[in-house]
């Protein structure tokens, strides 16, 4: 005799993790980690002595939904230059916090800097330069304080000038970049990745200094996860408690860097891990934001759209369900907050559909049934479907005519 399998309790299996909790660290008007939202930030791609050409890519990106947008400044010219940007920006009243990108021997530059922008970028493998010279033999005790000692000579007054003006720094650490002293003492690994941080950290706590978020970036995703998880895991041992900036750099274009920069960032926020990310396209770095703000949407971390519900369409579609979407969405992607579904078929649509707030059915005979949440509410011919969509959208008080482009 046959008898049933024992129930099996599944309610302790998260839908979400648990967002880790950070300190919050302001940036200009915006602040990264605490309650507050995932930040979205990039990069422009404009030469820093373009001033003009910089105002106009900085105030574009601000307008297409970039929080923080960031500056290289390699030498001190561009550094000077990213303060004359900076002033005409509050002029024109384009208040996006700028961050400055400062790379080699950047003591002197990231001084500079930190007097106008909101948040100061370091590289710990290049902020303090040693030419590589293929080295194999481990560091000794010696050495090793002695390039510890040039560090904290070189980032000290750096704290110093973050510290007066209050404002936020990030230990930016490129997989690709890593110091030959940290490659010869913990190899091309995660691990070199998150020692390179923690020595910029102990840095900044001993000299009361806290304001910062920290970066692990690499082009390879296995390796950005590993480091990022090994960074919440040391913080976590030390009592640190900081934000942490992802992205997946050098990721390339097209639909290869969208899936990859997604499976890397979404993968740890997805874990509770992450308050800002970057999606860094060789392309027009607008392009990088809807891609951000779309992850986000995807794990529920921020509504920002219209999330649209539809089925794959197949031999039991009522309609022709690429052309309907698009009408759907043509029609009510300004919603921004509502949950639409348009479903081929009743087989799978009205349980599919559950968590929409309104529903657009295939039926035979040329029909659709609109649905508000699980409630079937009216069947109307498949012509009249998306003007009755939006009579029921407005007889519910939940319609907003679109704002002009």
């Amino acid at each position: 005799m046959l008898t049933a399998p024992a129930a099996t309790n599944y309610d302790d299996i998260p839908l979400t993790f648990p967002r880790r909790k950070t300190r919050p660290v302001r940036v200009g008007n915006v602040t990264i980690g605490g309650d507050n939202p995932v930040v979205v930030q990039s990069m422009i791609t404009a030469e820093t002595r373009n001033v003009n050409d910089c105002v106009r890519q900085i105030t574009e990106m601000a307008r297409k939904g970039a929080e923080i947008v960031r500056v290289t400044t390699p030498t001190l010219m561009e550094a000077n230059c990213l303060g004359e940007i900076k002033d005409i920006l509050r002029k024109r009243m384009v208040n996006v916090p700028l961050v400055a990108d400062v790379h080699h021997q950047g003591s002197e530059i990231a001084q500079t800097v930190a007097e106008f922008v909101d948040k100061v970028r370091l590289n710990p493998g290049l902020f303090v330069f040693r030419k590589p010279r293929g080295r194999a033999e481990e560091y000794s005790a010696d050495e090793i304080a002695e390039e510890q000692a040039a560090i904290e000579a070189s980032l000290l007054p750096v704290i110093e000038v973050c510290k007066r003006r209050d404002i936020a720094m990030r230990i930016g650490v490129n997989h690709g970049s890593l110091a030959e002293r940290m490659l010869v003492t913990h190899g091309d690994t995660p691990q070199g990745m998150v020692e390179s941080a923690l020595e910029y950290l102990r840095i900044c706590e001993k000299h009361g200094y806290r304001n910062l978020i920290i970066s692990l970036k690499a082009s390879r995703v296995p390796v950005m996860l590993a480091a990022n998880r090994l960074m919440v895991r040391a913080m976590d041992a030390a009592g640190m408690d900081y934000p942490l900036h992802l992205g997946v750099t050098e990721a390339g274009d097209g639909q290869y860097a969208r899936v990859k920069s997604t499976t890397g960032i979404g993968t740890l926020l997805a874990e509770g891990i992450g308050d800002t990310i970057r999606v860094s396209l060789s392309e027009d770095p607008v392009h990088e934001l809807p891609v951000c703000y779309e992850i986000l949407q995807a794990l529920g971390l921020r509504k920002t759209q219209v999330e649209y519900i539809a089925c794959p369409s197949c031999g039991r579609t009522k309609f022709d369900l690429p052309t309907v979407l698009n009408q759907v969405r043509n029609a009510t992607s300004h919603l921004v907050g509502l949950d639409i579904a348009v479903m081929g078929c009743i087989v799978n649509g009205p349980g599919e559909m559950a968590d929409a707030d309104y529903g657009y059915v295939g039926k035979a005979g040329g029909l659709i049934t609109l649905y508000r949440k699980r409630e079937p509410l009216k069947t109307v011919p498949q012509e009249q479907g998306v003007p009755e969509l939006i009579a029921l959208i407005k007889s519910d008080g939940k319609w907003q005519e679109p704002k002009a482009s």
